[in-house]
């Protein structure tokens, strides 16, 4: 065994809490960011929950400085709030909420489709193709968290394949703040196989650069997903 030069610090031995596994400081900020913004989207930290700084850490082997600078990125994210004598806590979203953030997600969605049919080249659109083919392995090994990252991941870049940077920016911003709701959305198989159909409709649309039909899946798709939320909130 080597031995740990005199003055430094010897790596930590990973340790499991479920599925959280201790971070390097190789990638220290994004890492923290990462597995907070999982623990949220999971439930672990549900909403209105206040978010314990040294519980927290100590699960995931850091100190409270880079824990409180992830807790600022998710703060501007949307998925947690800061209240003065209170702290950070998980931020809870209301059906109305939720209602209006889908509703403009799917104008913004669709919109930006129609760009992405007109505008993006090949490349980009066999690549958006292959983000789905991965996410649809991910559905076969029934990997909820891993599937619905790249879900979410083909949405933003079909918005993104539109070339409008604005549009992006704003659907980012937005999209960001209710991945929790979206996430218990696909809990019943039922649903999650309806939203993996309406994927495979989107996919083969924007493929085919049918800029109507993918416009029109996207509108249903979000207005399901508005449902499959309801019901699971």
């Amino acid at each position: 065994m080597s031995e740990t030069p005199e003055g430094s610090t010897p790596p930590p031995e990973p340790e499991i809490f479920g599925e959280i596994t201790r971070i390097t400081r190789r990638t220290l900020h994004g890492e923290v960011v990462s597995h907070v913004r999982d623990m949220i989207i999971e439930g672990r930290l549900a909403p209105g929950a206040r978010i314990n700084e040294v519980q927290v850490g100590a699960l995931l082997g850091v100190s409270r400085t880079p824990l409180r600078e992830a807790i600022k990125t998710l703060a501007s994210e949307g998925l947690v709030e800061v209240v003065p004598a209170k702290g950070a806590i998980v931020r809870r979203f209301s059906e109305q909420d939720l209602f209006q953030i889908l509703e403009v997600l799917k104008s913004i969605e669709q919109l930006g489709g129609r760009l992405a049919c007109a505008r993006a080249d090949q490349a980009t659109i066999e690549a958006i193709a292959d983000l789905h083919r991965r996410m649809l392995g991910f559905y076969q090994s029934r990997d909820r968290l891993e599937y619905f990252k790249l879900n979410q991941a083909i949405h933003s870049a079909i918005v993104q394949a539109s070339g409008n940077a604005v549009l992006a920016e704003t659907h980012t911003m937005l999209q960001s703040r209710i991945k929790r709701a979206r996430f218990i959305g696909h809990g019943e198989p039922q649903k999650w196989a309806g939203a993996v159909a309406e994927h495979e409709e989107m996919v083969a649309a924007l493929t085919a650069r049918d800029a109507d039909r993918l416009a029109e899946v996207i509108g249903r798709h979000l207005d399901a997903s508005l449902t499959r939320v309801r019901d699971a909130i």
